[in-house]
């Protein structure tokens, strides 16, 4: 079995990391212009008031995109750019920048995918309460509406979030990224069952406002373990641990699928517990349990479990084991296992929403960037999501991360994860190995991987 003819060879963004011009044309402060100008939260104290200049050069960047022969595109809006506030008046600059890139998509064939929160709150409704505030599912909603009314007869496919266990586990619990507060497991209960509701209602908008027939996803952190062999009851076992409920729980697989798409937290939640989380209601149900078209995912290395006071290494490392340049290892069958675990749990098709490596990438003397590791690590993840195409499982699309290098949110830009080279200082642009040979892959719809 191959991959489909209309499978969504893409790359990915977001907003805050490639866009810049972070207050122009009327666009609102989010919580990560506020967090990465706060010196020490960010590496260097770099921020992404100018990133990768998009906002001024999308169609240069959407030039190179069709020259490498993207399918697709997944793109965040920023919130703050349509409401300046979060909520009230809309910004018709912030609209008329979003609906000139899905033009300039369209013009060169190339599939727009929305993501409409990639973790850039507004700052006005953060100084609200943000998620911990019962109105923050309507505001959410109100958002999504009117990007649906501006840009769905253009677009069809819509992802509502992007990492809920980053943006929460990483923001609110462990408080590492924006906003970088460290809240209590009742507050993070409370959070994430309004999460949960923003999600609901912005799927009914998207479905009762859109004008193309929509398509409608979301894009957690899909990593799940890794069996340690191939036997059965290892295998059963890493399905145990990848829908479990741990310690840091926002981290959890289950922890926000299981309601989205099952209907309930998983039952170890409640036994962990008890009275601290409610059950969900059936009217909480109704809205937050609503149909979806595909299950997106973001998948990099397998998830680690406890590290050995022997060696130092957890259960996926040892002596001398492949590393990209943040540390992440590099696992080929990675998305082949995380494709098995969630299809079979979800039984939604899937689409890889982000999925590559960090590397130390730079301009060679002849101009090029050679980035080879790039190249067999796509080459080899990629194999291993050919073989789950091979098993039946339903996969609809791909996307790298990321299409440019970009700010990598607290790492700042020491980590490159494009497949075009970014002189930061200059702006100039450099499609690198990796580009023209995903390129090669996409003209030949992975028939020689």
């Amino acid at each position: 079995m191959a991959f489909s003819d209309k499978f969504l060879w893409g790359a990915s963004s977001a907003s805050y990391q490639v866009e810049g011009a972070w207050n122009e044309d009327g666009k609102g402060l989010n919580i990560w212009d506020d967090f990465s100008h706060v010196q020490g939260n960010v590496r260097h104290d770099e921020t992404g008031d100018s990133a990768c200049d998009h906002y001024h050069r999308f169609k240069e960047d959407i030039a190179l995109m069709k020259q490498i022969g993207l399918k697709s595109y997944r793109f965040s809006i920023s919130w703050t750019r349509i409401f300046p506030d979060g909520t009230g008046s809309i910004n018709e600059k912030g609209l008329a920048f979003y609906s000139e890139l899905v033009d300039e998509l369209k013009k060169a064939g190339i599939e727009p995918v929305i993501t409409l929160f990639h973790w850039d709150y507004p700052s006005a409704l953060y100084k609200k309460g943000g998620w911990s505030n019962p109105e923050s599912p309507e505001w959410f909603a109100q958002y999504a509406k009117v990007v649906t009314d501006a840009l769905s007869d253009r677009v069809q496919y819509w992802l509502t979030f992007n990492e809920y266990q980053i943006f929460v586990g990483l923001g609110y619990q462990l408080g590492i990224l924006a906003p970088g507060v460290k809240l209590t497991d009742e507050e993070l209960i409370k959070m994430s069952r309004n999460i949960l509701l923003a999600h609901g209602r912005a799927v009914q908008e998207i479905r009762k406002n859109a004008k193309l027939p929509p398509k409608v996803g979301m894009a957690p952190t899909g990593d799940v373990y890794r069996p340690a062999d191939n036997s059965p009851e290892a295998v059963e076992e890493a399905r145990r641990k990848s829908f479990a409920v741990p310690k840091v729980f926002t981290m959890s697989n289950s922890w926000w699928a299981d309601p989205i798409i099952l209907g309930d937290y998983p039952e170890e939640a409640y036994t962990r517990f008890g009275s601290l989380l409610p059950r969900i209601t059936p009217e909480e149900k109704a809205v937050i349990c609503q149909p979806l078209d595909f299950y997106g995912y973001n998948c990099y290395q397998p998830t680690s479990g406890q590290v050995s006071e022997s060696s130092g290494y957890d259960e996926n490392g040892f002596q001398g084991c492949p590393l990209t340049a943040n540390g992440w290892h590099v696992i080929p069958d990675t998305l082949y296992w995380s494709s098995k675990f969630l299809y079979e749990r979800y039984h939604l098709p899937l689409i890889i929403t982000e999925n590559g490596m960090a590397d130390n990438d730079f301009a060679s003397l002849d101009g090029g960037v050679h980035d080879t590791h790039r190249i067999d690590f796509l080459h080899r993840y990629l194999r291993g999501l050919e073989k789950a195409v091979d098993e039946g499982i339903p996969v609809i699309g791909y996307h790298v991360w990321s299409i440019m290098d970009n700010f990598e949110w607290s790492s700042g830009y020491d980590y490159r994860f494009g497949l075009v080279y970014v002189d930061y200082r200059t702006q100039k642009r450099t499609v690198k190995d990796s580009g023209w040979w995903y390129g090669n892959v996409i003209s030949r719809n992975g028939k020689n991987l």
